[in-house]
């Protein structure tokens, strides 16, 4: 199993920045990839950026230039540096593994709220 906890949301006014943090804990070995997802109530859940286990990272359109993933292997956590924000990136947003034989994403966190007021 891997269990993973985000932290680190909260409130900021736009153009401000917040930093997410995931613990990753269990059969880290078996991962494949880690992301970052986000759901607004109404909505499908997206993926917002992802890390694989080479360092290869994505993002989509919408947050490129303004986040940045990465991980500290030492620490078993993972990142999300969140910069320019803007009211379109509220929502709770999840961390995820993609596991070594797996077809999707498999093990979720629980989810941190961001708000981005205007």
């Amino acid at each position: 199993q891997v269990q993973l906890v985000e932290s680190g949301g909260g409130s900021v006014q736009a153009g401000g920045s917040l930093r997410l943090s995931c613990a990753v804990s269990g059969r880290i070995f078996s991962i494949n990839s880690l992301g970052w997802f986000r759901q607004v109530p109404g909505k499908q859940r997206e993926l917002v950026a992802a890390i694989t286990i080479g360092g290869s990272t994505d993002y989509r359109d919408s947050v490129k230039g303004r986040f940045t993933i990465s991980r500290d292997n030492a620490k078993n956590t993972m990142y999300l540096q969140m910069n320019s924000l803007k009211p379109d990136d509220t929502a709770v947003y999840y961390c995820a593994a993609y596991l070594e034989g797996d077809h999707e994403y498999s093990s979720w966190g629980q989810g941190t709220k961001v708000t981005v007021s205007s």
